[in-house]
């Protein structure tokens, strides 16, 4: 059975395309943050200035002739409506009122007709006088009576003449419009195109999106610089971290050994010299174990624990001490039991006691008091562990101050500038030193046996 994975394709042309297409979009548009708005608008006019310039020379200045034809499914021009028919009736009386003339002007022409007269009386019973009919044309009949007004008649015909006259001529003008009409829509129509006609809309249309790109991808960028910080920041922050738990831990490392040691080698004096103090000596350091076995075996060890272990740790180390230092040692632990579940950091108590110790307390020929004490001031915890030795910085012994520093980093990168670190000196000699940090009382408090 084949198990083989099978071998990836390989992106085809398209896709390598616009992959291409898209890394040259983010270049231009990184480009256009980075410039000034002022900066941009001098580039914007340089290149409109040049497109023009570049639109009126060749190739771009040649031209083309496009043809239009008439299209096959145009609708056929109208034709002209023929003339209305005339119809229009003029009437005419002429003589007594009783009598007239009636003309009318139709298609056929003019025809003029009489009316017939009302008989008076029935005395007169001879009919009118036979009216007199003369045709002047053809489709023109014209009656008159035996005393109608020839000039009249003539007025008549020739007014109504002239209004035939003038609507064939209408007719006829119509006619020739439309004849036109037609003519040219059917005539092919010819234009004239230059190469450079879309040369100056196009960089019209790229500034202004190039504008666009340039107010929206500012924020994008903007955005991704604040991660990118954001995340850098972080990154610092975890590596500082991680660089002062490793002094700690080379600190730890360093004292405890040294530290055990020394216990053993006195126990093992005193088991031969005095052994009621090697016995003492001896519980006091199996309490010691017992309270910082736990926090060896943490893989948070170096996370916030509570107050009531870190003294767990501080009292057996401080009858070590007292053991081995003898009358010269004096210690004391003021804080009230309310205040064991409180917050603090692991280690710190214990180096600011051995500090005290070190380079105070024991180059001091006749020793002195050291106190450790906590109290709430402004809603927080201070820790002070204070010494009547010889002062900070006074001894031999003196360090280079890396374990302060080191504690002021961790509570930084813990608190930030809620928590704080200070130094004095003490009336009479000696140095008190206080961690003040947030008040945050654990529910988990589990103080060792």
């Amino acid at each position: 059975m084949n198990t083989s994975l099978p071998t990836p394709t390989p992106p085809n042309r398209m896709a390598r395309f616009l992959e291409s297409c898209v890394a040259v979009f983010h270049a231009y548009a990184t480009w256009l943050v980075s410039i000034t708005w002022w900066r941009f608008i001098l580039i914007s006019l340089a290149l409109a200035i040049t497109m023009a310039i570049i639109h009126d020379l060749p190739p771009f200045s040649w031209t083309y002739t496009e043809t239009i034809l008439p299209e096959e499914t145009a609708q056929p021009p109208t034709p002209p409506k023929p003339p209305k028919e005339i119809t229009q009736r003029k009437r005419i009386q002429l003589g007594d009122a009783k009598e007239g003339l009636d003309i009318s002007i139709d298609e056929r022409g003019v025809r003029i007709q009489t009316k017939p007269k009302t008989p008076s009386t029935p005395a007169q019973g001879a009919s009118a006088p036979a009216s007199t009919e003369e045709s002047i044309g053809p489709g023109i009949s014209i009656q008159l009576p035996p005393n109608s007004d020839p000039q009249a008649v003539r007025d008549a015909i020739a007014e109504a003449r002239k209004e035939i006259e003038a609507a064939i001529e209408d007719a006829k003008q119509s006619a020739r419009e439309a004849a036109e009409e037609a003519a040219q829509a059917a005539r092919p129509r010819i234009r004239k195109h230059r190469f450079g006609d879309p040369i100056m809309p196009l960089t019209m249309w790229f500034i202004l999106i190039s504008a666009i790109v340039k107010v929206t991808y500012k924020g994008k960028v903007q955005a991704e610089a604040k991660a990118a910080v954001a995340t850098e920041v972080a990154e610092s922050e975890s590596l500082k971290r991680q660089v002062i738990e490793a002094r700690m831990a080379a600190m730890q490392a360093q004292v405890e050994p040294h530290f055990l040691f020394n216990t053993l080698a006195s126990i093992d004096h005193l088991i031969e010299t005095d052994p009621p103090r090697a016995s003492i000596m001896q519980k006091n350091l199996i309490a010691l174990l017992r309270a910082s076995m736990p926090t060896m075996r943490e893989a948070n060890a170096q996370s916030p624990r509570d107050l009531g272990r870190e003294l767990a740790v501080i009292r057996p180390y401080l009858e070590i001490l007292k053991v081995r230092m003898e009358e010269r040692l004096q210690t004391e632990v003021r804080v009230s039991d309310g205040l064991l579940s409180a917050e603090f950091p692991p280690m710190m108590l214990q180096s600011l006691v051995e500090n005290a110790i070190k380079h105070g307390l024991e180059p001091k020929a006749e020793g002195g008091n050291l106190t450790v004490s906590a109290e709430i001031i402004h809603g927080k915890l201070a820790v002070t562990v204070a010494d009547t030795g010889l002062g900070f910085g006074k001894a031999a012994t003196a360090g280079t101050g890396i374990g302060l520093t080191n504690i002021r980093e961790r509570l930084a990168l813990l608190y930030g500038n809620k928590a704080s670190l200070s130094v004095k000196d003490t009336a009479g000699g000696g140095t008190s030193v206080t961690i003040t940090v947030p008040y945050i009382a654990r529910a988990d408090n589990d103080q060792p046996e």
